[in-house]
This record gives structure tokens, C-alpha cells and sequence, in this order.
């Protein structure tokens, strides 16, 4: 016997969970009965603090790394506000 079970998500979450899901081969509902299948038999649920990076931001880091070896694309050091303020004027 099946039920309906009706939440509010955000749209974008919505979104990028059935693509994953589809890209998986996977209706998004299975996915959703699969995380309540271990929430009922691990009789708990995991958070963590622990922020993971996105693909998205470890390409920008790893380009500022790049950079940064290459001493390219950085701002000199500078001993007053007063100083920054005059480096930034005249970019």
C-alpha cells in the first residue's frame, strides 16, 4: 500500500535533487523512501558541521593557489588605509 506524503523544499533543492536522482537512473521517490528506510532502521539521522567545499569553489581556490605561487594577480602590502585606499583609487 502506498501514501502520500506532501513537504515543502525549496525550489532550487527540488530541482538538483531530481537531476542527480535522474542522472542516477532513480525516481526522486525512491530516493525518498530509500533515506526513510535507513532513517526507520538506524532509528537516527546525521548532521554535520562541517562545511563541504563544491566542485565549483575548489576550481576558484585552486586558481587563486595557482596565482598566488605565481605571485600573479595579487595587491601589494600596504601600512595604512590611507595607502589601500590610493592603491584602489588608481586601478
Amino acid at each position: 500500500m502506498k501514501t502520500m506524503i506532501n513537504i515543502k523544499a525549496d525550489v532550487e533543492v527540488k530541482k538538483s535533487a531530481q537531476k542527480i536522482a535522474y542522472d542516477l537512473g532513480l525516481p526522486l521517490s525512491g530516493v525518498i523512501n530509500a533515506f526513510l528506510k535507513d532513517f526507520i532502521r538506524s532509528r537516527s539521522i546525521a548532521f554535520s558541521s562541517i562545511p563541504h567545499m563544491t566542485p565549483a569553489l575548489k576550481s576558484v581556490l585552486g586558481k587563486i593557489e595557482t596565482d598566488i605561487k605565481k605571485n600573479k594577480n595579487m595587491s601589494p602590502v600596504f601600512s595604512s588605509a590611507q595607502e589601500a585606499n590610493n592603491y584602489l583609487d588608481n586601478l
